[in-house]
């Protein structure tokens, strides 16, 4: 096991805000579930393949309804569009955790570029 990736010494689901929590020695960073949605490095998103990698949208609204341990290596998220398929390595959710707003930028870069959007233009209510 790579030892040199710091472990989260706590990690917080909040289903109302549809967060997960991760804390590490160096602070604490809130990650979305959209933006882990988006960021899965489940096949389907990333692709087979290097530049493969499937533009995912419409995934605003999208919640998280549970996390698992996948061994000692990585967490596995359950989205409740029903996707569940990637599993976030530790090294994984670090990059995400500390690299998350050009990580996020860049997604909403592309998804402009793509001419699509984060709620697949449906209008909001409430």
């Amino acid at each position: 096991m790579n030892t040199s990736v710091p472990l989260p010494s706590d990690i917080k689901l909040h289903l109302k805000s549809r967060t997960l929590e991760l804390i590490y020695a160096d602070g604490s960073f809130e990650l979305t579930a959209e933006f882990l949605r988006v960021h899965s490095p489940s096949a389907e998103v990333r692709g087979h393949g290097i530049g493969n990698g499937v533009l995912q949208t419409g995934k605003q609204h999208v919640g998280i309804k549970g996390v698992e341990p996948a061994g000692n290596y990585a967490l596995k998220i359950i989205f409740d569009d029903g996707h569940d398929s990637g599993l976030y390595t530790w090294e994984y959710l670090y990059d995400l955790a500390h690299n998350q707003d050009d990580y996020w930028q860049r997604y909403l870069q592309q998804l402009e570029a793509a001419g699509a959007s984060r709620d697949n233009g449906l209008i909001a209510r409430g």
